[in-house]
């Protein structure tokens, strides 16, 4: 019986402790709980030294009615203490199936131990596999770029001439003079221009630029057309749908007894573009979004490409097939717009040092009339100061062709054209036409000194790009007209040509964009065609009396002749 009792007075002694630990644990928290629970409390230093089995007298023992009140105090316990009973409850379990020697003591460490066996994992056990992140797709992608040759084929590639230039060279240069994409970029972008010459076989090619993009960007890469390479360009979807029409009227009028009337309207002949290898489409471009991966080939240019490019202005956002939303709408899609962009700058922009390159003397040249096409390396230009070119325009020569008003670098009179697609006896009637003024520009290798400011804006800037050190200084000369080109000259014969920009022309103050049309004006109007006036009420029923009349009688008419016939 006394052992009985001894062990109910340990577990409501320990009750009181937990108690006291969770009171405070909640003062801490800034719990307030019931102040009838401040009634047990049990002398530390009595059950130190007393133990387990030590007489506690009934003051400090708490009563039934006290630990009813404590225990369901610690059962609604605030969010954070609501496991606190249900640990309690566990915790007494564990004490009456061990029944250590000291409670208290030990009853920490019980604790301790319920929580910990009550703790769950609730993390799987399997661990996701790493994702690959676009850095380690684009490193996977660069890797072929690195790979070494074998001994056979590098033997062979040293021997033999390789049509790209030094690009390292390029961009030791480029950075003297501020700009480029640094060395590590220029690297790779070597590494692809060698996988592309490889995989093209390609006579020369060159790194033309970057052009810079809302989502990516373009790195387009410059080579000359391969003789007798012709490209096979597929029928749009709108032309293929036009000759459907085309059909479709002509069966719908042959089954019609009364056609409609046909519209008199004939747009405008479409120029034509200019043959691969001359012009605008002189150089085919190629383009790739980073280094090593695939290079993809630019369409040719069109004339109409070319007038729409002027009018409009839009950022590029790294998709070639995406489409080109603007006013006046474009004819193409982003690659068709880009290889535009690309014509464009390269005509206002490929510069080099006068004489270097000279013009190719023919027989005929003086009787022809169109501005010369080609021009040739001067083998006997000894080259121009440094730092002349960086304070002289005139040192500097255009080598790209001018592209005309019609969108072509030759221009080609269409009234001719527009004559051989009529019929024989329209062109008959036409007597003498006038001809149109053909359109001419400046021709090729004409100093930048003579070129024209635009917003009181002077088209080129010019500066060494050192003045500490002018003996080892580069000329850089800088478009303003087109952001983002530049050139230099250094060593009296070398130079180089970069665009690295956004696409976009110079455009003063501000950009407004085209307005459009007038509307279509109603059918015209003469002399020839008047307006009747509407009836009047009166007149609407003596011409329904006719009708009406007119009707029974040819009704009468039809009866009569039924009747003759029965007869005979």
């Amino acid at each position: 019986m006394e052992r009985k009792q001894d062990s109910s007075e340990g577990t409501l002694q320990a009750v009181a402790l937990l108690k006291t630990t969770m009171l405070k644990q909640s003062s801490k928290s800034g719990l307030n709980l019931n102040p009838a629970a401040d009634k047990v409390m049990v002398d530390s230093r009595k059950l130190r030294s007393t133990g387990l089995h030590s007489d506690v007298s009934m003051k400090d023992t708490p009563t039934e009615l006290e630990l009813t009140e404590n225990v369901c105090t610690l059962a609604h316990i605030s969010v954070k203490l609501s496991y606190s009973y249900d640990h309690l409850t566990r915790v007494l379990i564990k004490v009456m199936d061990e029944q250590p020697q000291d409670v208290v003591d030990v009853i920490e460490d019980i604790s301790r131990d319920v929580k910990r066996a009550l703790f769950e994992d609730k993390q799987s056990i399997l661990r996701d596999l790493p994702q690959t992140t676009a850095a380690e797709l684009l490193a996977e992608q660069q890797r072929p770029l690195f790979s070494r040759p074998e001994n056979n084929e590098q033997e062979d590639e040293l021997q033999q001439e390789t049509p790209l230039p030094n690009v390292s060279e390029i961009a030791f240069y480029l950075e003297q003079a501020g700009v480029g994409l640094g060395r590590e970029e220029m690297q790779r972008i070597f590494l692809a221009l060698k996988q592309l010459v490889e995989s093209q076989e390609l006579l020369c090619c060159r790194l033309w630029g970057k052009i810079l993009g809302t989502v990516s960007s373009y790195i387009v890469a410059e080579a000359e057309c391969r003789e007798g390479e012709e490209e096979e360009e597929p029928i749009s979807d709108e032309a293929a749908e036009e000759e459907e029409r085309e059909t479709e009227t002509q069966e719908s009028d042959e089954n019609e007894m009364d056609p409609l009337p046909q519209s008199t309207y004939k747009p405008p002949p479409v120029v034509p573009k200019e043959p691969i290898g001359t012009g605008t489409n002189k150089c085919v471009y190629y383009v790739c979004k980073e280094p090593g991966l695939p290079w993809v080939k630019l369409p040719s240019v069109s004339p109409a490409q070319i007038a729409a490019a002027r009018q409009i202005r839009k950022f590029f956002n790294g998709k070639l097939e995406a489409p080109v939303n603007s006013y006046p709408p474009f004819p193409g899609n982003e690659a068709n717009y880009l290889r535009a962009q690309i014509a464009r700058i390269s005509a206002g922009t490929q510069v080099s040092p006068q004489g270097f390159f000279q013009t190719g003397e023919e027989e005929g040249d003086e009787e022809d009339e169109a501005p010369r096409d080609s021009y040739e390396v001067n083998s006997d230009f000894e080259g121009v100061p440094v730092n002349e070119m960086a304070e002289s325009l005139s040192t500097w020569v255009h080598h790209g062709h001018h592209i005309l008003p019609q969108g072509r670098c030759i221009w080609i009179n269409m009234a001719v054209n527009s004559e051989d697609l009529n019929e024989e006896g329209e062109a008959e009637e036409k007597e003498e036409p006038d001809e149109p003024e053909p359109e001419v520009g400046p021709p090729l290798l004409t100093p930048l000194s003579q070129d024209v400011e635009m917003f009181n804006t002077p088209p080129w800037t010019s500066k060494m790009s050192s003045t500490l050190t002018p003996q080892h200084a580069v000329a850089v000369l800088r478009s303003n007209l087109w952001p983002g080109a530049f050139a230099y000259a250094c060593g009296g014969k070398k130079f180089e040509n970069i665009y690295v920009g956004w696409g976009l022309k110079y455009a003063g103050e501000g950009y407004s964009p085209p307005l459009p049309p007038q509307p279509q004006r109603e059918y015209p109007s003469d002399s020839e065609i008047t307006e009747a006036l509407d009836p009047s009420l009166e007149e609407e029923q003596a011409l329904k009396e006719v009708l009406e009349e007119q009707q029974d009688a040819q009704e009468e008419l039809e009866d009569t002749d039924e009747e003759d016939e029965d007869d005979g």
